[in-house]
């Protein structure tokens, strides 16, 4: 069944700026409209996901959604929200970039069939042989210098300064609103509202080039309750790309989150109905240690993400930390599910040639990884069942050999129930 996207985005807190018609726009017609993503990385991160789920939102509704890459855009680098130039990169990159996110975004909207599936394009191929003399004859003309620098994105710049490659910046985005118009028959863009000027300014270019009407809306920029930046993480971005960050990572991101901002991140975030997050605020607000939104928030989005099999790995990965999982459970890790697990705790090294014969445990937690500072203080641990070998419990008399090694290489070891010690044996 088909949404009304305009009162589904209100009701999930999404809009942050509307262009008077769109509402009206939407309900005359099926409508193409289009987000453009910055090529700056080769992966996008959660940030991305709020401009992703408002085209899965225009999708769901009917219309035509489209993805336009910035091979054009990415070479200028957009001021926006910046308190300092960019740095340029080299076109190899771009492409590179390009093509990663492609395949990323292909997993959340439907390319494939219907009147309505989704397209990408790339500013470069319209933009590869237009001259400067022709650029600024063609978009140039028609926007005035006072209306380029009344953009906030502008004004919060000059006293810093910025370059005329930045400044241009929203003309070239302008003229690409432009190019959709005419030739894709696009007529609204979508973003976050830091990009309503430069929105705003293809807009007026199609008034005033095509004597054509377009449309803007856009959504607000995510904060957190704490005020620490929203999808940074210790480690920096969270980003798509299991490799840059792991499915345990990603899912524990979204886990961890507040109670205020699980409230509101599932209205963004998730497909779930009004209904069915109203009944989950509730049950939470019941029980809020049981942690039922933040629960639903970080399955709902590390399946759509990577996979279910990735979130039952997450979820099986988090038991084993806070002591709930078995040897079995561990074995079943991947190597990378296992580092990034016990990433943080402490590490040693032993040579594999000492495994043939077998360690005793005693040698093995104390002069061979340092784990307890002498035997006696491990065997004292040992007679009070203090110690265990990836998750089983052992006594002073276990032989520690190639039988226990994690993906041919790891042993797991526990002094008391939550201090860990993961050695490498190479």
């Amino acid at each position: 069944m088909k949404i009304n996207f305009i009162e589904e985005l209100r009701w999930r807190g999404m809009i942050h700026d509307v262009m008077p018609g769109t509402d009206e726009q939407l309900h005359n017609e099926m409508t193409t409209g289009y987000v453009g993503f910055d090529p700056t990385a080769d992966s996008l991160h959660i940030g991305n996901l709020v401009p992703i789920m408002l085209l899965m939102h225009f999708q769901r509704a009917g219309h035509k959604p489209m993805v336009l890459v910035g091979g054009a855009t990415g070479m200028v680098g957009d001021p926006s929200g910046k308190s300092e130039e960019r740095k340029l990169l080299s076109v190899e990159d771009i492409n590179h970039n390009l093509e990663c996110q492609k395949m990323q975004l292909m997993s959340f909207l439907n390319f494939n069939d219907g009147e309505n599936k989704a397209e990408v394009v790339n500013n470069y191929d319209w933009f590869k042989d237009f001259t400067f003399l022709d650029f600024i004859r063609e978009a140039g003309k028609h926007i005035t210098v006072n209306y380029m620098l009344a953009k906030d994105s502008v004004k919060k710049r000059l006293e810093t300064g910025m370059s005329f490659t930045e400044f241009t910046y929203q003309l070239v985005q302008g003229y690409d609103f432009y190019w959709l118009y005419k030739n894709k028959n696009c007529k609204l863009q979508l973003g976050g509202s830091d990009q309503w000027g430069n929105i705003v300014t293809g807009t007026e270019l199609i008034r005033r080039k095509a004597q054509g009407e377009a449309f803007a809306l856009t959504c607000p920029l995510i904060t957190k309750a704490d005020g620490s930046k929203f999808g940074k993480s210790e480690g920096g971005n969270v980003w798509l790309d299991p490799k840059r960050t792991s499915p345990y990572k990603f899912y524990q991101y979204w886990l961890n989150v507040s109670d205020e901002d699980a409230v509101n991140f599932i209205k963004f975030f998730t497909l779930l109905t009004k209904e069915e997050i109203d009944v989950l605020v509730e049950e939470h607000s019941q029980a809020p240690h049981l942690r039922v939104l933040q629960k639903a928030l970080a399955k709902d989005v590390t399946v759509r993400v990577h996979s279910e099999n990735d979130y039952n790995a997450a979820v099986e990965a988090s038991q084993i930390l806070f002591g709930k999982g078995t040897t079995e459970t561990l074995k079943n890790l991947s190597e990378d599910m296992l580092l990034s697990v016990f990433e943080g705790v402490p590490q040693s090294t032993v040579s594999k040639s000492e495994f043939e014969s077998g360690i005793g445990v005693i040698d093995f937690v104390s002069e061979k990884t340092g784990i307890f500072n002498s035997k006696g203080e491990a065997r004292r641990m040992l007679k009070d069942n203090g110690v265990s070998i990836n998750k089983a419990k052992v006594k002073d008399d276990y032989e520690i050999g190639t039988k226990d090694l994690l993906n041919g290489k790891y042993i797991l070891a526990q002094k008391g129930k939550k201090n860990y010690f993961l050695v490498t044996v190479k």
